[in-house]
């Protein structure tokens, strides 16, 4: 079982921990446990109850009602809501429940869901990335176990293969050729994975070779595709201090072919990059870019 400090439940619920600790003294729901040490602390069954609250709250329950609830009326609220409609917030508060209830039914249920209504791509940009960005705060601080980071993760990586299988791309039709990696050290492959999706579902030529790949493996690949752009995420490897000779070396070796990067050593980082690097600090503007580079292709 994980525990919580009350920053941790106002950064899953968007509760402000000052609200939290009214709604404790006035309404008695939510009562923390504390060490042997006297810190305050809260388990699953808190995070959970104070999802649930959040996400009625926002669908305009008042919280004098919600305190009156029994837990199953609850439940069967927040239920009925996040299946009767698809405001990202609640559908992100509800894959937040079966992370921590390691849940794979509802999390199978409400992600179908979602694609449906939505379309995968949506899904993923609106919902998927959200909380991924959520899950890596708790997951940095300690607030979530390695399950349950595993478990979202990898049922995620399922849906981004599957999506991926079904976009066949032929030479003959394909608009560019990409080539996508991760450096060696760096295993943060989710949102390398969903480009491949979204590059190759408009018409580009993928070459992916996922986490983890030395330098010198990719000159080899790279002779033999000779792809016209090189796309990686630098999330922890290389370290800072290395970044930038990584890049250089990068751009230098692969003066020919436009260096595509993201991640959160990179953006914001203040780099010297050369003219063939071109840094993204949001994924909808890698998009916006693989769009514009296939518009340039035909009309030439």
């Amino acid at each position: 079982m994980s525990t919580y400090s009350i920053k941790d439940l106002e950064q899953l619920s968007g509760i402000k921990a000052h609200t939290l600790r009214i709604w404790e003294q006035r309404y008695h729901f939510i009562v923390p446990k504390r060490t042997e040490t006297n810190i305050r602390y809260y388990d699953d069954k808190d995070l959970k109850l104070v999802l649930n609250i959040a996400l009625l709250k926002d669908n305009g329950f008042k919280i004098s009602k919600i305190a009156k609830m029994e837990e199953d009326e609850m439940l069967n609220e927040v239920l009925r809501l996040t299946e009767k409609n698809l405001h990202y917030p609640d559908q992100i508060h509800a894959l937040t429940l079966s992370m921590i209830d390691l849940d794979e039914d509802r999390f199978e249920k409400i992600m179908a869901t979602n694609i449906l209504k939505l379309g995968f791509e949506s899904t993923m940009l609106n919902i998927m990335y959200p909380l991924l960005s959520k899950i890596g705060v708790l997951w940095q601080t300690g607030a979530i176990n390695p399950s349950q980071e595993h478990f979202i993760s990898n049922l995620i990586r399922q849906k981004l293969i599957v999506a991926i299988d079904g976009q066949f791309v032929s030479n003959s039709e394909s608009h560019h050729k990409y080539l996508l990696y991760l450096p060696e050290g760096e295993l943060h492959e989710l949102t390398l994975l969903f480009l491949c999706y979204v590059i190759k579902a408009r018409r580009n030529k993928v070459v992916y070779f996922g986490q983890n790949l030395p330098f010198e493996d990719l000159k080899s690949i790279y002779d033999i595709h000779k792809p016209d752009f090189i796309l990686t995420i630098i999330t922890t490897s290389p370290p800072a201090h290395q970044v930038e000779s990584y890049v250089s070396k990068l751009s230098k070796t692969f003066s020919n072919t436009q260096v595509l990067l993201s991640g959160y050593q990179v953006i914001g980082q203040g780099l010297k990059t050369h003219q063939n690097v071109s840094i993204f600090t949001r994924i909808d503007h890698i998009i916006q870019f693989v769009e514009d580079s296939n518009l340039q292709k035909i009309a030439h």
